[in-house]
């Protein structure tokens, strides 16, 4: 007679160390979930519950208004196409200006390079902000006011993103270009079939980081823009308001919409955006 004696794999227990690093973990998770969380009850409330004192998390009475009222009195739909134009056109100028600049610096020697580079280096160094006053002065004399080009091209020389390239294009192997050369291929052959797929990661995350920039700009849009039908997402959801003072209610609705194609961008581009920060050396920073 053969028994059989089934053994049950016991689950291991958690360590001190591991209940200690989880516990912390949710609690920063409910610092930063609690805005969104507050943003998203207040929408869902009247705007007279929105302003009462005190205040409390939880709708009393849960209404859309706010949210069918965004649509009614504000060109929201209009306010999130400029965002997406403008965001999409800056990412993919600066991803190109970025990879050919940073391409430039770290493979090919020319005259005034160093002083170039410390040009580049520079512009890390100064805010955007100095430079608002004369960007508008010189979009101005360009006629470029209330056009996508001048809120797009302003933004489309960022020398973080070019430092950043060309720091991962030095460590690309010059021995994969030599053969390449040797093969009978040009730099721009080069440039396109070698570096740029091996740079895939670092690209990802300069265009994702331009483009989160980019759409969360405020300042720009606002100074070199005034007709309404040209409004950007941060700019539009700064006007709802009515004779009263700010609609609360409309307001945090406007801004959970504004930020949904952020978070659209990190859950579908989380893995490129981890990679691109251990590739580009932004882990300290």
């Amino acid at each position: 007679m053969t028994t059989t004696t089934v053994t049950g794999t016991r689950r291991r227990s958690w360590s001190a160390g591991q209940i200690v690093l989880t516990a912390l973990g949710a609690a920063v998770s409910a610092v930063l979930l609690a805005p969104l969380l507050w943003a998203l009850f207040t929408s869902l409330k009247s705007e007279t519950e929105s302003v009462e004192v005190p205040t409390h998390w939880l709708p009393e009475k849960w209404t859309g208004q706010a949210w069918s009222g965004i649509f009614e009195t504000g060109n929201i739909i209009d306010w999130f196409v400029n965002s997406l134009v403008v965001s999409v056109c800056v990412t993919a100028v600066v991803l190109l200006v970025s990879s050919l600049a940073g391409y430039g610096f770290a493979r090919t020697e020319f005259r005034g390079k160093g002083l170039l580079m410390g040009i580049v280096m520079a512009g890390l160094m100064i805010s955007p902000a100095v430079l608002g006053v004369p960007l508008f002065t010189t979009v101005q004399q360009m006629g470029m006011v209330d056009t996508y080009w001048g809120m797009i091209l302003p933004q489309c020389a960022p020398a973080a993103m070019v430092y950043i390239l060309y720091k991962f294009f030095q460590g690309v192997p010059r021995e994969l270009e030599e053969a390449a050369f040797i093969d009978g291929a040009g730099r721009w052959r080069v440039f396109f079939t070698i570096i740029l797929p091996l740079s895939r990661p670092s690209l990802a995350a300069v265009g994702i980081f331009t483009f989160i920039s980019s759409w969360n700009n405020f300042l720009w849009p606002y100074m070199v823009t005034n007709n309404p039908d040209l409004m950007t997402m941060p700019n539009g959801i700064a006007t709802v308001m009515n004779s009263y003072g700010i609609q609360w209610s409309q307001l945090m609705a406007g801004g959970l919409l504004a930020g949904l194609p952020l978070i659209v961008v990190f859950v579908f581009f989380q893995r490129q955006i981890v990679a691109g920060v251990a590739h580009t050396g932004l882990a300290g920073q």
